[in-house]
């Protein structure tokens, strides 16, 4: 299907908000058994170190093969002969890893995407194989962009989203990748959320939020037609209804529709006005929405989809490709899934997803019908005993079912502690397969829970719909249920259960501490937002047109009393038990100061927290150091407080930038709390300024006053407590923002000077 860039809002709304010495000698975790490589510690290095291959590709013409790998300890992207011979590193990054990349339609170049300490103003990189250069084909400070779609007849060009007009918007640029010209062709005014191009490339389908957080789809029947509404879907279909693409020919759209359904089925629909209201079913489930969708790349023709209820399956529609996928289910086990193609889709790669190891790579040949291995994403991982991760299904306390992903010890014998992993989104879900996490913890003798609580996706409009201000309250039900069915079904031992998840599953951790302080032995939160309000207010400004979706799915900017019900922060005083968090800076999405401010909070209440930044990390830890660094004070914290092994700290901390801003009742050999640097003192000309001579409004940049009147819009919504913490955390911080940020910085902060003045 033609690369849509119609978002699904959900999942782009928070992320995935698509993240300890000694043991206690309980009985299924016994010394004899560490004796055992199979049955001991598991390495760190296994689980989050760099793969030593992932993102296999093949180059157009089929002749090379490409994938991720380590140079110089960060992934980087390497090209091969496809039939054997020396690889080579053809990118440089130095400092953060290229996790995604993909070949040019000519061949010779290679594009990736990276931004800056996980600052999430992604660039988009060519790279020319022959020469080893790189260029920055966006190379606009404060600026996002995104690769949006590429085409088998134009090889040297691209599309690309970019918001480099107006930081709200994004503009959609047809782009050469030799020569970095750039044609502007959709100029994005009115704040839409997508833009779809036809196979012509004109952009004849864009789309926008309404203010019931429904969303409206329009289509043109040319690149200078007239625009007409072609779908209105309400709030309630809003995440499973969407246009998908059109057909080559440009007279068909394909798009998933729960209209009038609860599951989301594939449909085509006629590509004119009026042609959404009689829509021809290609698949639904009962069961699940449709998932991912394999078609052909010429006509855009469906040819398979996926459903994922408990384990992801697929359905082959085109009876042509059914010998191809006997083929391919027989070559090896695991789910498999087509992750390339060589551009006359005659040879494939295939990887095999399984629970109890490393991906498995084949190259497929649909001539032959034959595959030949390649390798495995983590090789070191093969000799080692996994888990088995078990699909449940948990009935919630009024009946509702939740589909969850539990993890056992292999060698446990009654109940054991465990810790519930909850997902970020909360707009996505869990699902089966090799998880890291649920390896490394069972590996350290805990049951792992991971519960699709409602409001995730991929189960039908109900599911999803139930979750509607829901935060705190229902959603938060759902993870007490499954821990209490852990405990019931005699996996879970009750006084040693720990909750842990990042962004909005860090968000339910700091809820499940301060709702339920008794139920919790300790928790574990990843960039998660501590209060609802805060978080509003700083999203970053390319949410904006979504932001009313966030405003009906979970409350206003306006409700400060509901707002401050359904965040931690009010509650902070209710936690009881062992807290550990980890926060990334440059964080855009959940800024550093929601974690700031639960922190002080806690100091205030003389609550013990054991505090982690990282000030080279965004929404997640992308480095692997990083990641080790705090999977390894995760544990050293869990460790100390519910029970299970714990592979010594080596030395990971250290190696890592982690600021252990507060250790809280932690202890990690070598590791002490950060001292953060001295204020250097004001210059005479600082000193000397008068508060006549404040910064204007007019003195920004206009991305500047654009960004600082996302505050303003909200500081009303505000209350005077949170301002006066608020003011405290940036004063605190300001010796560590960047020179280029501190206008905006200091904007905001003379600003709630003002309101502070005003109120007192």
């Amino acid at each position: 299907m033609p690369s849509s860039t119609i978002l699904y809002l959900g999942a782009l709304l928070l992320g995935a908000l698509a993240v300890v010495p000694g043991t206690t000698g309980l009985a299924w975790a016994q010394e004899g058994d560490a004796a055992k490589s199979d049955k001991g510690l598991i390495p760190r290095t296994v689980f989050f170190g760099n793969p030593e291959r992932a993102g296999v590709q093949l180059s157009p013409d089929g002749t090379k093969l490409s994938y991720l790998a380590p140079h110089e300890g960060v992934l980087n992207v390497w090209v091969m002969p496809v039939d054997g011979g020396d690889a080579e590193v053809v990118t440089d990054s130095t400092t953060r890893p290229i996790r995604s990349y993909t070949w040019a339609v000519n061949g010779d170049q290679v594009l990736y995407m990276q931004d800056k300490g996980g600052n999430e103003d992604t660039h988009v990189y060519a790279v020319d194989l022959a020469s080893k250069t790189t260029t920055d084909l966006t190379p606009h400070e404060g600026v996002k962009a995104s690769l949006a779609g590429q085409h088998r007849d134009r090889p040297d060009e691209i599309l690309v989203q970019m918001n480099q007009r107006n930081p709200q918007n994004m503009d959609m640029y047809r782009m050469n990748t030799r020569t970095g010209e750039s044609e502007l062709i959709f100029q994005n005014d009115d704040g839409y959320v997508g833009m779809m191009p036809d196979d012509a490339w004109a952009i004849r389908g864009r789309a926008r939020m309404l203010e019931d957080g429904g969303t409206l789809f329009e289509l043109r029947d040319s690149a200078d037609g007239d625009w007409y509404e072609f779908m209105k879907v309400p709030m309630e279909d809003a995440m499973n209804s969407q246009p998908m693409g059109f057909s080559k020919d440009g007279k068909t759209m394909y798009a998933m529709d729960a209209t009038n359904r609860n599951t989301s089925a594939l449909v085509s629909m006629e590509a004119r006005e009026g042609g959404a209201s009689n829509p021809t079913v290609i698949f639904a489930s009962d069961k699940a929405d449709i998932g991912g969708v394999f078609t052909d790349p010429i006509t855009h023709e469906p040819k398979a989809v996926s459903t994922n209820y408990l384990r992801n399956t697929w359905t082959v529609l085109d009876p042509e490709l059914q010998p191809d996928y006997d083929a391919i289910v027989a070559m090896d086990e695991g789910d498999p899934n087509i992750t390339d193609a060589t551009l006359d889709n005659q040879t494939w790669i295939i990887a095999y997803e399984q629970d109890r190891g490393p991906v498995k790579y084949w190259i497929y040949d649909r001539d032959s019908k034959t595959g030949r291995y390649l390798f495995s994403n983590r090789p070191d991982m093969e000799k080692y005993e996994l888990a088995e991760m078990k699909p449940v299904e948990i009935t919630a306390r009024d009946g509702m079912v939740l589909p969850s992903y539990l993890t056992v010890p292999p060698n446990a014998d009654g109940p054991v502690p465990m810790v519930v992993l909850v997902h970020g989104g909360p707009w996505a879900r869990d699902s089966w397969g090799y998880n890291p996490y649920h390896q490394w913890l069972a590996n350290r003798g805990y049951a792992v829970l991971s519960p699709n609580f409602r409001g995730s996706t991929g189960f039908g409009k109900a599911f999803l719909n139930a979750g509607n201000r829901q935060w705190y309250h229902a959603m938060q039900d759902d993870v007490n249920d499954a821990a209490d069915w852990a405990v019931e079904q005699g996996i879970a031992d009750p006084d040693h259960i720990a909750i842990m998840g990042g962004s909005y599953g860090g968000y339910a951790t700091l809820a499940g501490m301060t709702r339920d302080p008794d139920k919790w032995a300790c928790g574990v939160d990843i960039v998660g937002p501590s209060h609802v309000g805060t978080l509003l207010s700083t999203i970053p400004m390319y949410w904006e047109p979504i932001k009313v979706m966030f405003t009906e799915r979970v409350g206003g900017a306006d409700e400060t009393e509901w707002l401050d019900s359904i965040s931690p922060l009010t509650h902070v005083s209710n936690i009881k038990r062992p807290l550990l968090i980890g926060q990334g800076a440059n964080d855009p999405r959940v800024k550093v100061s929601e974690s700031d401010q639960i922190v002080v909070a806690m100091n205030e209440n003389e609550i013990p927290v054991t505090y982690v930044v990282f000030p080279d990390e965004g929404h997640g830890f992308a480095r692997p150091e990083n990641s080790m660094a705090f999977n390894s004070v995760t544990e050293q914290f869990l460790a100390e407080h519910i029970g299970g092994r714990a592979q010594p700290d080596g030395g990971d901390v250290v190696a890592s930038t982690a600021q252990m801003r507060d250790l809280g009742n932690l202890s990690i050999e070598g590791v002490t709390a950060w001292t953060p640097p001295a204020a250097p003192e004001p210059s005479k000309e600082a000193a000397a300024k008068t508060a006549s001579e404040q910064m204007s409004l007019d003195a920004l940049t206009p991305a500047q006053r654009a960004e600082v009147q996302q505050f303003l819009d909200n500081i009303d919504n505000i209350p005077v407590d949170q301002l006066a913490m608020m003011k405290g955390l940036l004063e605190a911080q300001r010796t560590q923002v960047p020179e280029s940020d501190l206008p905006v910085f200091n904007f905001i902060l003379q600003t709630i000077d003002r309101k502070l003045s005003e109120e007192s």
